[in-house]
């Protein structure tokens, strides 16, 4: 049988970190520059103090995606005792992580079976691959079937957040200068997506319970869902997390809804005010045809 690791960066979200102890997964992390400094995510700074040192800035401040060579290393250290190895990357449009793991798999390959993906998410989206790919692993299943059923999975996540950070979503492109200035004079809460890889602007309320409200009604549009989390910018829950708990609850009874803190990256992308779900439609079953 195929012996499976899976690779993923630190862009990558989980609602219980234990599932890193659970699966055979190995983190990278990102580094953030800001004032010349540089510090890795979750080693150097906790969720907390890179929240804190992002939230300080009145710009995005630097993310660094690892390097080419920091995947050479992991793959050729991991290539020694598994056979095959799934890496697993926030979107190619938002960071670098997934070009430098490409480059560093094709250097690496004729030790042991590589690919790397690009997950077209980031967060706890990337993180329900992440999980996927884990479970896959531990199931044995071949490493051609593991790797289709990642990338299967990757058309299925959905993304709808909310932000007050303004600013951050014009100087990361995601809105034109004018209408982050009249936003923010107006107070608008921008509803966010992320489709193709991209994140964008799919509309825009006045009011955090009018944000919420959105949030509802893009979740009740799924029939079966197989994973789905809150993100937050805060370890322990937030206010406008507990609501959105509070009223999935009601919408999805017996189901229940968990939260994790985004990272970096999607502060960097985001800011520290975004608070958003994320959502893994469950795969459709095929029928046999009958007549």
């Amino acid at each position: 049988m195929t012996k499976i690791h899976v690779v993923t960066d630190s862009g990558a979200r989980f609602a219980n970190q234990r599932l890193l102890q659970q699966y055979p997964v190995t983190v990278v992390p990102y580094q953030l520059e800001i004032a010349g400094t540089r510090y890795q995510e979750d080693i150097d700074l906790t969720p907390e103090e890179s929240m804190r040192l992002i939230k300080s800035q009145s710009k995005p401040p630097t993310l660094i995606a690892p390097t080419e060579e920091d995947y050479v290393e992991v793959y050729t250290r991991l290539s020694r005792v598994y056979d095959g190895i799934i890496s697993i990357h926030t979107s190619r449009e938002m960071t670098d992580s997934w070009q430098h793991a490409q480059r560093a798999a094709q250097r690496v390959s004729g030790e042991c079976e590589i690919v790397a993906i690009d997950s077209r998410s980031i967060c706890a989206g990337q993180g329900m691959l992440v999980r996927l790919a884990g479970q896959a692993a531990l199931d044995r299943l071949d490493y051609e079937d593991a790797v289709q059923k990642v990338r299967d999975a990757v058309d299925r996540i959905y993304t709808a957040f909310y932000t007050d950070s303004l600013e951050y979503l014009y100087a990361n492109g995601i809105m034109s200068q004018s209408r982050a200035i009249l936003g923010a004079m107006l107070k608008i809460k921008p509803i966010l997506s992320v489709e193709e890889g991209k994140a964008m602007v799919i509309e825009k309320v006045r009011t955090r319970s009018q944000a919420i409200d959105r949030i509802i009604e893009f979740l009740v549009e799924f029939d079966d869902i197989d994973d789905a989390m809150i993100v937050q910018n805060r370890t322990h829950i937030t206010e406008q997390a507990r609501q959105l708990q509070d009223r999935l609850s009601v919408e999805f009874p017996g189901r229940h809804f968990p939260y994790t803190m985004y990272g970096m990256a999607l502060s960097v992308l985001f800011g520290g005010d975004a608070t958003g779900v994320m959502v893994l439609e469950s795969e459709m079953e095929a029928f046999e045809n009958d007549f």
